[in-house]
């Protein structure tokens, strides 16, 4: 075994300048551009100077539960007013930017436009806002797809995340432990209690599927949080399946005022 491992080691340590020298010339032929506006950039997976600047990180403060941004200093156990009001199954939910330009070309390209080479970089945001949805994560598990959509769209963008982020933390990543048993019309333009009714008993953890989430901690991943009612009815079944605790995690939030077109009304 150990000779084995030697002779894998030499291989690899031949083959690395090579692969080097590979994409070098790819990079040639091929220059790698900005994600968002195109402009040729020295690293692959990345933005221009210009868009990088304009991505608006979501920092503290913020809810200590659901991750929404506050406008002013706030202690760090605090609550925002829908949280208390109705606490969330999620434990804890974060984001890594606002849903707004050029965040939100980046994942919509990743999203509708085939882009999956994209999934790298917003695995990156995703550990840099991760913070406290982080910790403790046993295992991680994308929201999914209704089969009809799945068929249609080909991929799952949740799922891509999770793996990439999966590769970056080396938590397991469970695609099938969550199902969407029934589909469901598109959130989009919907209020927030008619994105709830839409998603309500529209997830459940299938029987033989509970073993592998009972009494973890379980990290919910998805594109974008709007209102939070899918990344909820997920928890929700999660819990019911048996997992300890839900925490959640999402490249971009919408948040009111962002410079985004997609508030959502009570």
């Amino acid at each position: 075994m150990a000779a084995g491992n030697v002779r894998a080691g030499r291989i690899g340590a031949a083959i690395r300048p090579l692969a080097a020298a590979a994409r070098g010339l790819l990079d040639l032929a091929l220059p790698p551009v900005c994600a968002a506006c195109g402009t040729v950039v020295s690293d692959p997976h990345a933005l221009c100077p210009a868009c990088w600047g304009q991505v608006r990180f979501i920092t503290d403060p913020m809810c200590a539960a659901c991750g929404l941004p506050f406008e002013v200093e706030a202690a760090a156990a605090e609550l925002c007013a829908g949280c208390m009001a109705e606490p969330p199954r999620i434990a804890v939910l974060r984001a890594a930017v606002h849903y707004a330009d050029p965040a939100r070309k980046v994942l919509l390209a990743f999203k509708h436009g085939d882009r999956l080479e994209h999934a790298p970089l917003l695995a990156r945001w995703l550990m840099a806002g991760g913070g406290t949805a982080l910790d403790g994560a046993d295992l991680i598990v994308p929201v999914p797809l209704h089969w009809r959509r799945l068929v249609r769209r080909r991929y799952n963008q949740a799922a891509l995340l999770a793996r990439a982020l999966g590769r970056a933390t080396g938590l397991p990543v469970e695609v099938d432990v969550l199902r969407r048993m029934r589909a469901t019309p598109m959130q989009r333009g919907q209020s927030r209690s008619g994105r709830r009714r839409n998603v309500a008993g529209a997830f459940a953890v299938p029987p033989r599927a509970r073993p592998r989430v009972a009494g973890r901690t379980v990290l919910l991943i998805d594109d974008v949080a709007t209102t939070g009612a899918t990344l909820e009815a997920c928890a929700r079944a999660l819990l019911k399946g048996g997992a300890a605790r839900v925490n959640a995690l999402t490249v971009a939030r919408v948040v009111p005022d962002a410079g985004n077109a997609y508030i959502i009304a009570p």
